[in-house]
């Protein structure tokens, strides 16, 4: 199946900028090396989505494509990392649960959700998987701080958190914070694919059947629940305008000394 969603955005530059020419070949990326973005109107099946993932990470591998992300919203589901548990699915006949090979545990998705498919190579980003993912998650905190949005990562817990210091202690008497934003990967042959989602609007109900990543005492939000009357268009612009430079700062923006050997890793 060929990777075919319904509207095609353009390149953006590593650099910022638009452009018109498509880079191929393996190798040594030049400088202006463009990244394909992708929006589907609508809500994409999973099954749909993930058809046309392994076929452009595919053709990514064998140097037939470019890199992309795609923007899309995906009706009601869960999905199930490699790491779920199944006493974490807590209304298993809610939803549709989806098995996947990212890493991960349970996970919601659906609409008002913005969820980015990210299929980049690392061959020429530099294969370091952790300092890849670390990439993603400064660009959703750079992000979140477009709306004014403090985004914290926390040791131990996986995906991007927001102080809620409106909202009672926890029991153990710590300051509550709910989860607004998820990351999960797979990495074939050093390319990328899965990514992360944002809550923009979603039902929040919906996380309820699941416990989220398997951290039970904590919350999720979305930007609407945090009272900022924000749109899906404003997210993708956002995602845009803050990809290059968070990728840049993490050092997954740049081409790898030629020759660099891939390191062992833990996906994460």
């Amino acid at each position: 199946m060929q990777f075919d969603p319904a509207v095609r955005d353009g390149y953006c530059g590593l650099q910022g900028g638009a452009h018109a020419g498509v880079p191929n070949g393996r190798g040594r990326v030049p400088e202006d090396q463009m990244v394909e973005w992708y929006s589907s109107s609508g809500l994409v099946p999973y099954k749909v989505a993930m058809a046309g993932m392994d076929a452009r990470v595919n053709a990514i591998a064998a140097g037939h494509a470019d890199e992309v992300i795609w923007l899309l919203e995906h009706p009601p589901l869960y999905t199930a990392g490699l790491s779920a548990r199944p006493r974490d699915l807590l209304t298993p006949d809610r939803f549709p649960v989806f098995r996947t090979r990212r890493g991960g545990q349970y996970t919601y998705h659906g609409p008002g959700q913005r969820v980015a498919y990210v299929m980049l190579d690392l061959n020429r980003r530099g294969r370091d998987v952790r300092r890849f993912v670390a990439g993603l998650e400064a660009w959703v905190i750079a992000t979140l701080a477009e709306f004014g949005v403090t985004g914290k990562r926390r040791p131990g817990r996986v995906g991007i958190w927001v102080a809620r210091p409106e909202k009672a202690l926890r029991a153990n008497g710590c300051p509550r914070e709910d989860k607004v934003a998820f990351v999960g990967l797979r990495i074939r042959k050093w390319v990328s694919f899965h990514g992360l989602s944002i809550n923009v609007e979603p039902d929040l109900t919906h996380f309820d059947g699941i416990v989220p990543c398997g951290l039970r005492g904590h919350g999720v939000t979305s930007l609407v629940d945090l009272g900022l009357p924000v749109v899906m268009g404003d997210v993708d612009a956002a995602l845009k305008r803050t990809f290059p430079a968070a990728m840049h700062a993490s050092g997954t923006g740049h081409v790898p000394e030629h020759g660099a050997r891939a390191p062992r890793f833990a996906r994460p």
